[in-house]
């Protein structure tokens, strides 16, 4: 399978459980051990490089499941998604960026990561991601198990990281609709990556599912 994702652009990459969705991610950010094929971030290939490596060079996964740091406050969960951040001031800076696109977690920031709804959990888990300033942001699943009201409110933050143009995105998700946010899509099913034009969620469910 190839994929290929620019700048300024969100692809989709959609298809039902098992479909290989968060294998695929995971080989590309480095975190299976048996993974063959080229991985290239701009003219860097990180083929073979540890997902550490991978990261610092600005390809970053947030996981299905939010895997936050329960007992850490929403702050510190941050903050380690800055690990790669060498500057105070830098950290602070991206603090504020985080916050404009999730006000909540300002007001949250001193409470512990369990005891937020899914939804605020899954706005930690992106705000971490972005604390690392990657080049490609991957989110795997992040409407899973979220209220539609939710998933909507995630999806429009998705959708401006698009539009301010600097950020690559790769969105796995078994949600059709995603694919109104994407700039094109690709369908993952029996092994294999078929990718589609700019298209609607009607047609990529036909996809998907039919």
């Amino acid at each position: 399978m190839s994929l290929t994702v620019s700048p300024g652009e969100c692809v989709g990459l959609l298809g039902l459980n098992g479909a290989g969705k968060s294998t695929l991610l995971a080989g590309v950010a480095g975190t299976l051990s048996s993974v063959t094929g080229s991985i290239r971030l701009g003219d860097r290939d990180l083929s073979g490089k540890p997902s550490w490596h991978r990261c610092r060079q600005g390809l970053v996964l947030v996981p299905a499941g939010r895997q936050l740091f329960g007992d850490l406050t929403v702050m510190d969960n941050l903050l380690v998604g800055a690990h790669t951040q060498k500057s105070g001031s830098r950290r602070k800076e991206l603090l504020e960026v985080v916050y404009g696109h999730f006000p909540m977690l300002r007001d949250k920031r001193g409470q512990k990561a369990r005891e937020l709804s899914g939804g605020q959990q899954q706005m930690v888990a992106i705000a971490r991601g972005l604390m690392a300033e990657p080049r490609v942001l991957m989110l795997d699943e992040p409407s899973e198990g979220l209220a539609p009201v939710i998933v909507e409110q995630v999806f429009e933050v998705i959708g401006a990281l698009t539009r301010e143009g600097s950020l690559a995105i790769l969105l796995a998700e078994q949600n059709a609709s995603a694919a109104e946010i994407c700039s094109s899509s690709a369908v993952l099913k029996d092994g294999t990556v078929s990718a589609v034009a700019r298209t609607s969620a009607d047609d990529i469910a036909d996809a998907v599912f039919g």
